[in-house]
Formats: C-alpha cells, structure tokens, sequence
C-alpha cells in the first residue's frame, strides 16, 4: 500500500471515530431510558396492592425479548430489544429500544432527507414507548426519540398524551396542564429547542383529518433536528425522555384509584379505536419500520389489546 493511501484510510478512520463515538452514546442512552422507564412502571404495578379496583391482580411485570434485523442479502443489520407488559394497572404497555443499519427500498429511498436515492444506507437508533391503561381516567401516553444517520443525521421524537374519556381532554384538566407544563421545562434552557413551535408541530401531527379531531391533547414533536450542534441536539433529545418518565407515572398513578363505569369503558375502547386508525394511517414511525424491514411485532405493539368501534 502506498503511503497516500495509507494516509488517506488514516483520515477517513479519524473522521469516522467521532461519528461512531456518538452512535454509541445514543445507543447507551436509549437503553438506559427504556430501563428506567421499565423500573417506574413496575413501581406503578406495585402502588396497586390491595386495590379493590383490581380483583387481587398480582402485580404486572416486563418481559424482555430480543430480536435482530436482517437485510435482503442475508447481511446483519442489527437488532433490538421488545419489553412488553400487561399488568394490573396497565393493560398493555411496551417500551422499545433498537439500532438498526442497512439500506433504504428504492420505494422509500427519495422520501428520506440526504442522498439516500443514491446512497441508500442508513443507522438508526431509538426508544418506543406506549402504554394503555385500564382504566379509563387514567390516559394513554406516547414517546418515542431517535438518531438516524444517512449522507446527513438528526434527532427526531417528542411525547404526547392521550386521555380517553371526553370529559378529560380538555387543556384545563390538571393532567393536560401538568404534561404540557413537563414538555414545557424538557424545552426550557435548550440550545436546539423551540417549545411553541414543536408544541404547535405535535397539535397537526397528531390529527385525524377524516375524523377532524385531534387524538389527544398534544405534547411536544420534531423531527429531522440538526441544528449544527450535535450536543446541545442530544441534550435536547435526553431532556425530552427524563421528562417524560418523570411525569407519565405520576400521571398514572394520581388516576388508577378512580372508580369507572362501564360507559367510561366503553368509551375508552372506542377512543383507543381512533388510535389504531392514526397509526395505522399516518404514524411516521410505523411507516418508517415497516419499509425498513422492522420487528413487525415491536411496530405494531402500539395497538391496544381491546378496541371497538361503533
């Protein structure tokens, strides 16, 4: 090997270290959020010993499974992990970490930011949250926040909620003012924040245009965050995952003592029928994971575990 060469590899290494520096740090704190999200929920399992609520129920429990991605041509492209519980105080609640690699399907290729039409490989690294309570004054929660890389790299997610009785989705319930008033401080003092903008982005991401409503009473969503200072965008990014786990229990937790109807149920799974509908629709991540070739179980985990439609 001559010694331009050599020398050429030497700068291409030293150019990719910090990119696989920062890979791995996104990956570590994706799985340690999912972690500490597992340990609060299981808390909330236990908060409802001796509940009449719920029949004597033993506490719910996670159960981790891992699974791994492969590209067309046989090749590894990565894996994850899928946490799932049903529980006594939750239904059904899943809290999901993967990082995958591989190439982009010509399809889908042209709607990715970059040059992914002519270099189609991508990595991508994410946390998935999704939880359905019993009961139904206790709302349903969303979360999700990723780093993918192509010929570019950003950080996207947000968090959002969703109550389920119509008596409670309102901006002035105290559940609402105390989520957005979370998403408001993951937002204050951050370099790559704009808390109006991405507050205003969730409300028309997270709408129905053949319902024309909204789904839940809104969050925080961004998408494609590249602001130059790739720190100050991954602070931003954590900022957004400690906060929610820091409100979501305590949201669950002031509600499952509540007493509920049947007609509180029954609206419950009609309101959880227009959640299927969106995700199946317009959901950004279920398209992006199925056109990658993800964990179809992992993706479609979102969907509650009853529903109805009227």
């Amino acid at each position: 090997m001559t010694q331009a060469k050599q020398k050429k590899i030497n700068e291409l290494e030293a150019a990719a270290a910090p990119v696989e520096r920062r890979k791995d740090r996104a990956r570590a704190w994706f799985e340690a959020l999912r972690d500490d999200m597992v340990a609060a929920l299981e808390a909330v399992e236990d908060a409802a010993e001796g509940s009449p609520l719920y029949k004597d129920e033993a506490a719910g429990r996670f159960t981790s499974t891992a699974w791994q991605h492969t590209e067309p041509d046989g090749a590894d492209g990565g894996g994850g992990v899928m946490a799932l519980m049903s529980g006594r105080v939750f239904e059904k609640v899943g809290c999901h970490t993967s990082t995958v690699h591989g190439t982009f399907p010509k399809e889908f290729a042209s709607q990715i930011p970059g040059d992914a039409d002519k270099d189609p490989r991508f990595w991508a690294s994410g946390i998935s949250f999704i939880a359905h309570p019993k009961n139904p004054n206790a709302p349903t929660a969303h979360m999700n926040t990723r780093m993918v890389i192509t010929s570019k790299g950003w950080f996207g997610g947000g968090a959002d909620l969703t109550p389920v009785l119509t008596r409670r989705r309102t901006q002035e319930d105290k559940d609402s003012k105390d989520f957005h008033a979370a998403m408001r401080a993951a937002c204050e003092g951050q370099k790559s924040a704009d808390y109006q903008h991405f507050k205003t982005w969730c409300d028309e991401y997270f709408y129905l245009p053949h319902r024309a409503e909204m789904r839940g009473i809104g969050g925080i969503f961004y998408d494609y965050l590249n602001t130059g200072d790739w720190e100050a965008d991954f602070t931003f990014t954590q900022s957004v995952g400690r906060a929610f786990v820091g409100i979501y229990p305590e949201i669950v937790r002031r509600n499952m003592m509540t007493p509920w109807t049947d007609a509180d149920r029954e609206e419950q799974l009609i309101r959880r029928g227009r959640y299927v509908e969106f995700n199946l629709l317009y959901d950004r991540g279920t398209i992006f994971g199925l056109k990658t070739g993800g964990n179809v179980e992992a993706i479609l985990s979102s969907m509650p575990p009853l529903v109805m439609w009227p």
